[in-house]
C-alpha cells in the first residue's frame, strides 16, 4: 500500500482532512524515529513494538574459499508483533 492510499484509508475512516491525516503521520514518523535513535522501544498497542537492537561482531567463513572475515556489530531495527497478531497472521 503506497502512502497516499494509507492517508486516504485513515481521512475516510476518521473525518479528517487528508492535510491534517499526512501532518500527523509525518509528525507520529519523526517522534518514532527520534525516539528509536535515543534506543528507545516503541509500544504500539495492538499491533507490536519497535525496537533497536545491536548484532555482535561474527565470524563468517566463505563456503567455497574456505576463508574466514569478520561481519562488524551493527544496529538492526526489529518489530516484534503482540501474540494475538502472531496467531492472527498463521491463519492467512
Amino acid at each position: 500500500m503506497l502512502t497516499k492510499d494509507f492517508i486516504g484509508l485513515i481521512a475516510g475512516a476518521s473525518g479528517m482532512k487528508k492535510k491534517d491525516v499526512e501532518h500527523l503521520l509525518s509528525t507520529t514518523n519523526a517522534i518514532i524515529r527520534e525516539n528509536l535513535m535515543a534506543g528507545k522501544s516503541i509500544q504500539m498497542q495492538g499491533l507490536g513494538a519497535l525496537e533497536v537492537k545491536t548484532r555482535k561482531e561474527r565470524v563468517i567463513v566463505h563456503p567455497r574459499t574456505g576463508e574466514r572475515s569478520v561481519v562488524p556489530s551493527k544496529s538492526q531495527l526489529v518489530f516484534r508483533p503482540v501474540a494475538n497478531m502472531k496467531e492472527e497472521l498463521k491463519k492467512i
